[in-house]
């Protein structure tokens, strides 16, 4: 028989294994570590990377104040805006405002406008800065910095500027152009007031002005990628076609989509000073030459309706975002290691 200091022992044995059966966790859990929450998580991310946000912090004080802010006042697009009541005190009209643009008469021609010459600057552009960045990475070092400055100064030069340089060109009686046509014994050409002309025109003069920045950043594309390639390719015979061809262009693939992805946000927003100064606001050329942008700026400088431009200027950010989702979405459908998210 058990004597009562044994089963006493035994009993206490019983009560601690169960206090520390109760207290350990399941079993299959004793080595999970505890979860912690998404502000701890985030708070000891920001901790351990303290300099590089302090870093960026200018960048994200800039943003801020000059992107995020200002998109408050996006609530004009929505207001019959008085500016004696301000921007919260003038009254709410719904999509009263959208409508100005899809019931003008000219709706479609300055929408088809707007689409066509981006399609157009974007291809364009594209093609031309990639063909002068192969042909610069084939100059001698010291030549470089010449042709780089040559076609990086046009970016720099306001569209003011653009438009007295291409007036000069195109001026009815004065004009270079016509000026060498009579020399050649030709008809001067009115061209304000000739629409024909004007895309080819267009086209050119935002060429000019913008393929040298494009192409510099092809051109250090280029600069990154191994010249072993090169090696390899020059040791098999291959020419310098077929090297831009096989090795070049395939290599800058990446950059190419990121940067018609970018430019495709644009589509449905004109460029301002291009078509504005350039045919020097002429009534002849509208049907050239009006994108959305324009057509919007005259009439908020005839009507003075704000909301109205803020609607037009709302639905063209709109429209761009989309744009750019649908293109990233297309491009990481065919090949996700090209798409930009």
């Amino acid at each position: 028989m058990p004597n009562k200091a044994s089963v006493a022992l035994s009993d206490q044995s019983r009560t601690s294994a169960l206090a520390e059966a109760q207290s350990s966790p399941p079993a299959g859990t004793a080595n999970k570590p505890k979860r912690q929450s998404f502000m701890r998580r985030e708070l000891k991310h920001f901790k351990n990377n303290r300099e590089l946000f302090l870093l960026s912090l200018p960048g994200l004080l800039y943003k801020l104040i000059f992107a995020y802010l200002p998109m408050i006042g996006l609530i004009i697009a929505f207001k019959n805006y008085r500016y004696d009541l301000g921007m919260f005190g003038s009254k709410w009209v719904g999509l009263d405002n959208f409508r100005f643009l899809f019931t003008t008469d000219t709706a479609w021609r300055i929408t088809r406008n707007t689409v066509l010459y981006n399609a157009g600057y974007m291809l364009i552009t594209t093609l031309g800065a990639l063909f002068l960045a192969v042909l610069m990475n084939e100059l001698k070092a010291k030549y470089t910095k010449f042709y780089q400055t040559a076609l990086f100064l046009p970016h720099f030069l306001s569209w003011v500027l653009v438009g007295y340089i291409a007036y000069a060109f195109l001026n009815h009686s004065d004009g270079f152009i016509n000026r060498l046509l009579i020399s050649l014994g030709m008809e001067p050409v009115s061209w304000y007031q000739d629409s024909g002309p004007w895309p080819v025109i267009l086209i050119v003069v935002h060429l000019w002005k913008a393929i040298g920045f494009t192409t510099l950043i092809y051109f250090a594309g280029i600069m990154g990628i191994s010249g072993d390639y090169y090696e390899a390719a020059r040791i098999d015979g291959a020419t310098k076609a077929q090297m831009a061809l096989k090795i070049t262009v395939p290599l800058l693939t990446p950059l190419i989509i990121i940067m018609l992805i970018l430019s495709i946000g644009g589509m449905f927003r004109g460029d301002f000073g291009l078509h504005y100064f350039i045919p020097n606001n002429s009534g002849f050329l509208f049907s050239s030459t009006d994108v959305i942008d324009t057509y919007v700026y005259r009439a908020l400088r005839e009507v003075g309706n704000v909301s109205m431009s803020a609607a037009v200027g709302f639905y063209q950010s709109v429209v761009g975002f989309i744009l750019v989702l649908v293109a990233n979405g297309i491009v990481r459908k065919i090949n996700p290691d090209h798409s930009m998210w």
